[in-house]
């Protein structure tokens, strides 16, 4: 009988797209599950980065180098992601854990936890938990939906076709069908990097947009915490921002204009002047 077909790939064209990233690989155990991170190094305040679902930590290069001025972005391959281990399970609370074992693993003295979408949760849960002391949270347009909230709005069939096609060999112009908008170099980093996301990562995590509420956590976190959220993104709704607001009043939010959900994608200069804004307060 064959052997399954794989369920990551990374091809050695992936590999040296690491060579012109401005950062260091460093590598942390969380229990069992080695982690891999991107350290980019510098004076500054750790901001540790959290991606999106399908997002490597390569894919935030071009986020992280515009914030080096600011603080020292550690950009996080999240379990089953990118260079990381797969993780065996994907609960909002295993992703935290991961999180604390970076800052304590790295040394990493007070940071600021910065997420977007699957981060952003993920973000949200480890300042509740406060295992690790932190200087603030910014959260990107984290997935609202969840028990009794409806669906996430991507479904899940529309991420598996673009895992299998990025294992079935992808380019950038395939994928810009899907994103558009995207800058062109980060086209081609999806196109290179999708196939390194473990499909039951991604699965497990679509249910948990589901089946684990967001707002359990969010009137928790405390202070100083940041939401941006994009002006047209199905994902943070007009109705869900409200909500937010009222739930966490101390909370600072803020609309990225002419953005989804793929906020730093959609519109890079609004974005990252909105999340420089956010944090210039957590570095006092």
């Amino acid at each position: 009988m064959p052997p399954p077909p794989p369920t990551r790939l990374l091809a050695q064209s992936a590999l040296a797209d690491l060579a012109d990233v401005p950062a260091i690989s460093r590598w942390v155990r969380s229990g069992g599950t080695r982690l891999h991170v991107l350290d980019y190094g510098g004076d500054g305040v750790p901001l540790v980065v959290l991606p999106g679902i399908t997002s490597p930590a390569v894919t935030m290069d071009f986020v992280a180098r515009e914030l080096t001025p600011l603080v020292r972005p550690l950009v996080v391959d999240v379990r089953g992601r990118g260079l990381s281990d797969d993780g065996g399970s994907y609960g909002l609370e295993d992703y935290a854990e991961d999180t604390e074992a970076v800052v304590a693993g790295l040394g990493l003295h007070r940071p600021i936890l910065f997420g977007h979408s699957m981060g952003a949760r993920i973000a949200a849960v480890t300042t509740v938990r406060a295992k690790v002391g932190l200087r603030g949270t910014v959260l990107g347009d984290p997935p609202m939906s969840g028990p009794g909230r409806g669906p996430y709005p991507t479904p899940l069939d529309a991420f598996l076709d673009q895992l299998a096609q990025s294992r079935r060999g992808t380019d950038a112009d395939e994928v810009a069908r899907s994103w558009p908008r995207w800058p062109r170099r980060e086209q081609e980093l999806r196109a290179r990097w999708l196939a390194s996301c473990d499909t039951e990562a991604v699965t497990a995590t679509h249910r948990g947009f589901e089946s684990e509420d967001f707002f359990d956590w969010w009137p928790s976190v405390p202070g100083p915490a940041a939401l941006l959220y994009g002006a047209d993104s199905p994902v943070v709704t007009a109705e869900g921002a409200a909500e937010a607001a009222r739930l966490l009043p101390s909370a600072v939010l803020a609309e990225i204009p002419d953005a989804g959900h793929m906020l730093f994608w959609d519109n890079p200069p609004a974005a990252l002047t909105a999340l420089r804004e956010a944090l210039r307060p957590m570095l006092a």
